[in-house]
């Protein structure tokens, strides 16, 4: 890559590998040359892709685009569904030796299609974690379902617990679930809620759009980890993270001079 200008004082940025400050991408079956162009573009600021829903086990390239995000540094996920869909049909076990045998180094873990019993999901964590690193994602992909605080602290707390390195607030691909309201806006008593149990590190928020980004940005800074990202707006993602958006341009501008008047 060219070398960046470092004329501005911008917020800092940790580099990968990186714990905080996550960008967790969503990758719905990009052509390889696609990806390709991304990593290229923008490969050191992506520290999680996730092959969404069960496309993984119809990409007739897997191989060649796990080999590509791996020689990027990026950690590969399965989708959940894919994972849930599996447990369904009592084919646990041979998800776990597909997906080692084909190098995959993350899996996720949900119940957004509700099917699991009580206590399988937490089960699942600590089993996969003994292979995979684990991302929990917590909350239903049906937008009927009620949100409870109460209920996404106790399973957050429970995976953590089992073995899973974060946890996934859900708001899926749309942004209109979980996380946030039908129209998109946050539901802030929820995410309130939730740090003041969980520690912020260990989750990824959900935010595909950008409103969504810039106010999980703005709540918890620069660092803050963010989930299901478009491929196409990792960039402009990076751009609200270090202030140069006007959305979040205040977290580059200097702090106005005290006046003689403010000075008395």
């Amino acid at each position: 890559m060219g070398n960046l200008p470092a004329f501005l004082d911008l917020p800092g940025r940790a580099r990968k590998p990186r714990r905080r400050g996550v960008t967790h991408v969503l990758d719905k079956g990009m052509s390889i040359p696609d990806v390709e162009g991304m990593l290229a573009q923008a490969g050191d600021l992506i520290d999680v892709v996730k092959v969404g829903w069960g496309v993984a086990y119809l990409d007739r390239q897997l191989d060649l685009r796990l080999h590509v995000y791996r020689r990027a540094g990026i950690l590969v996920s399965l989708g959940g569904t894919l994972l849930e869909i599996a447990v369904q049909q009592d084919r646990l076990d041979e998800l776990r030796r597909w997906a080692l045998r084909c190098g995959i180094g993350a899996v996720e873990v949900s119940n957004g299609l509700g099917g699991l019993a009580p206590g399988t999901k937490t089960a699942l964590v600590s089993s996969l974690a003994a292979d995979f690193t684990v991302l929990a994602e917590v909350g239903s992909k049906d937008a009927s379902t009620p949100v409870v605080a109460a209920a996404w602290l106790a399973e957050m707390a429970d995976d953590l617990s089992a073995g899973a390195r974060w946890v996934i607030a859900e708001g899926r691909e749309s942004g209109t679930v979980g996380l946030y309201r039908a129209d998109g806006t946050v539901r802030e008593e929820l995410v309130d809620a939730i740090v003041s149990r969980i520690c912020v590190e260990r989750i990824i928020f959900e935010a595909p759009q950008k409103s969504q980004q810039a106010w999980f940005i703005q709540r918890f800074g620069p660092d803050v980890n963010l989930g299901n990202v478009p491929p196409d707006e990792v960039m402009s993602l990076e751009t609200l993270r270090v202030g140069l958006r006007a959305d979040t341009a205040d977290l580059a501008m200097p702090a106005p001079a005290l006046t003689a008047e403010a000075l008395g």
